[in-house]
């Protein structure tokens, strides 16, 4: 009695307040509206719309029958599209609504395993469920609308807001805010959805967030609720969205459940962080249209029955940022977006590799400075021949060799990199060690390995596993493996600069949520990140970029004409065989022509560097020889239209 008379008096506020913090529940609002994306000026690329939405919060009271009843009420008010209606919802609202129907289609043996532990409750109920005869759920068009905003009412935790109408008609809107008394649950708030100011450009690379009905999606769903989200929470799915979640997802609303069941607001949500993106959003739109315009003429020209899309990237060599990234595709005579394929679809490079070759053998001691060898068709043993072009050199130096892309002078010096010396006829030996070097090389440019971009998804190219010893020769001219655009991006701006491998980035800076139109303030900037450093001599990197210069200015140099001398352009051509399935019966049937350039400018303090690339851009099974230009249109429309934004000092 005495301990009573304690608990009841003396300790009376020690222990209510263990009580209050032990019933004490919180539950949050729906997600806040996300952060704002910008371009590198400080344009907005991506805001939020707001938006009319109806939701519906169960209390701890309310029966299933009662929602039943609620969902019947407020469906012939609702314009609701109920086409996503699983069969598993409409058999947990059958089961809801015929419950008694549903308890005798189980066994009282069945029931008699629950009393003895030996099943469990729900998996009594799934039996049931799962036993619910097909013509049960045969549901008219209005019962299928009712079940639907019934799955609504119960998607997601108990104590969560849900969205039933996430578009709601002014009439939708106000029937629900002026009968909310007698609709226990239903309310109404304003949501958000995003809006792209400047269309389609650049979007899919914007990605996409989900819906307030999607919410996170199922494969994630313990990455997501382990970090405080909830079911229902609106996420990126792809791409900067997804990338840069962490930034942009606001804040939501925290509500006090108190003991009636109703909730109090105890912290005001917040909009997510503002991003700075590298992106010009006006280059952008400049390029996405050169490639539009030039893909649809490359159409109209011979042998381009195979070719269908080309890419651009355009990064600062000096901090890796991407200031544009575009890629265009004619589907069916109309013209898609394909920047995707920037980051995952490898094509063959083609010579645009001899830059790394090349220092291969410099660094090996198999070709020296000013080295001059005879450039002539070859011959080995197992191996077709092998020529440069139509036609031989002659005597050429290592400049000339890269001005021209002379393959033979890449060949002479991979033979002596495998141990070898040419002569006419020779057997070349297998060297694992020769291809090791090589592909050691290459990898430090970033070709063959990921180039870390700040995106969720990226491929690594593909590498060969043939150990024929005569692929040593392909893989120097670059018809050895596979390299994804952004890798030759990487691979040429790691020249410009002088050998830093830098991650390409599209995140530029991060800002605080602000309340305004305004952007908030600076919280960081990204900093330039070198992934390595290439392993060679100063002077080799600079021979090798005296031959990129060459290609472009040089009288003869293949890249002649690519991009306007007065910028004073460095880079590399490319042209290489592919081979594709043409009729998709999983062989390679066809052969084709991959047409690439990689250049930057101004040479001596590199501004900006680009990477072109039209795959199947012709095809050599033809009554003509025609090849397209394609990629020699858009990259000079491409550089010009730069120098006109940017100039060249």
């Amino acid at each position: 009695m005495v301990q009573i008379i304690r608990v009841m008096t003396l300790d009376h506020k020690k222990y209510q307040k263990q009580l209050d913090s032990l019933t004490y529940t919180t539950v949050t609002g729906t997600s806040s509206p996300r952060g704002r994306i910008y371009d590198r000026y400080y344009n907005v690329l991506v805001d939020n719309k707001s938006l009319k939405t109806i939701t519906y919060q169960k209390s701890k009271k309310t029966t299933a029958k009662e929602m039943i009843a609620l969902a019947n009420t407020v469906s012939p008010h609702l314009n609701i599209d109920y086409s996503k209606l699983t069969e598993r919802a409409k058999r947990e609202y059958f089961f809801a609504k015929e419950n008694e129907y549903c308890d005798s289609l189980v066994t009282e043996e069945e029931k008699e395993k629950v009393s003895q532990r030996k099943m469990t409750t729900r998996e009594l109920e799934e039996l049931k469920i799962t036993r619910i005869p097909d013509e049960k759920i045969d549901f008219t068009e209005e019962e299928k609308k009712v079940a639907f905003i019934y799955y609504r009412m119960n998607k997601g935790y108990t104590y969560e807001e849900k969205i039933i109408q996430s578009d709601a008609s002014d009439e939708e809107y106000a029937y629900i805010s002026e009968n909310s008394q007698e609709l226990k649950g239903f309310n109404t708030k304003i949501d958000w959805e995003r809006v792209y100011p400047y269309g389609e450009t650049f979007k899919s690379m914007l990605g996409t967030v989900s819906t307030s009905t999607q919410g996170i999606p199922a494969e994630e769903k313990e990455y997501y609720l382990s970090r405080g989200y909830s079911l229902n929470d609106r996420v990126g799915l792809s791409y900067i969205e997804k990338q840069y979640e962490e930034y942009l997802h606001g804040e939501k609303p925290v509500y006090e459940v108190i003991n009636s069941h109703e909730t109090k607001l105890i912290q005001e949500g917040s909009r997510g962080k503002d991003i700075v993106l590298t992106i010009d959003i006006h280059l952008q739109q400049e390029i996405e249209r050169i490639l539009a315009e030039q893909i649809s003429y490359a159409k109209t020209e011979a042998n381009t029955d195979y070719y269908d899309h080309s890419s651009v990237v355009i990064q600062d060599p000096k901090t890796g940022e991407i200031l544009a990234m575009a890629g265009k595709k004619i589907v069916n005579g109309t013209i898609v977006d394909n920047t995707t394929s920037i980051l995952t679809s490898p094509i063959t490079p083609g010579s645009v590799v001899k830059g790394a070759s090349m220092l291969v053998g410099y660094n090996t001691g198999a070709v020296h400075i000013g080295e001059r060898m005879l450039d002539e068709c070859i011959k080995v043993a197992g191996v077709a021949e092998k020529c440069s072009s139509v036609l031989t050199l002659g005597v050429i130096d290592d400049i000339t060799a890269l001005a021209k892309s002379s393959n033979v002078y890449q060949f002479k010096i991979a033979i002596r990199v495998n141990g070898q010396e040419y002569f006419r006829g020779m057997k070349m030996n297998f060297n694992q060690q020769a291809f090791d070097t090589y592909r050691e090389m290459y990898h430090s440019f970033g070709l063959g390995v990921k180039t870390e971009i700040d995106l969720p998804v990226e491929s690594s190219g593909y590498t060969s596993k043939d150990k024929a010893a005569g692929n040593l020769l392909d893989f120097v001219m670059g018809q050895y493996e596979t390299y994804t655009p952004i890798q030759l991006s990487q691979y040429i701006t790691t020249i410009a600069n002088g050998g830093e491998r830098l991650q390409p980035h599209l995140l530029k800076e991060v800002h605080s949520s602000s309340s305004t139109e305004e952007i908030g303030e600076l919280e960081f900037t990204t900093e330039r990140k070198v992934l390595n450093t290439i392993n060679t001599q100063p002077e080799y990197m600079a021979r090798v970029k005296e031959g990129f210069i060459a290609v472009l200015n040089s009288p003869g140099g293949y890249g002649v004409g690519y991009m306007s001398t007065d910028m004073r352009p460095a880079g590399k051509t490319g042209t290489s065989q592919s081979f594709i399935d043409t009729n998709n019966d999983g062989r390679i049937d066809t052969e084709t022509i991959t047409s690439t350039f990689l250049g930057y400018a101004p040479y001596e303090n590199p501004k900006m560097s680009i990477m072109v690339t039209s795959p199947d851009s012709s095809h050599p099974n033809s009554s003509t020889n025609f090849a397209s230009l394609v990629t020699y249109r858009i990259t000079r429309e491409v550089t010009a239209k730069y120098k006109e934004m940017y100039g060249i000092d």
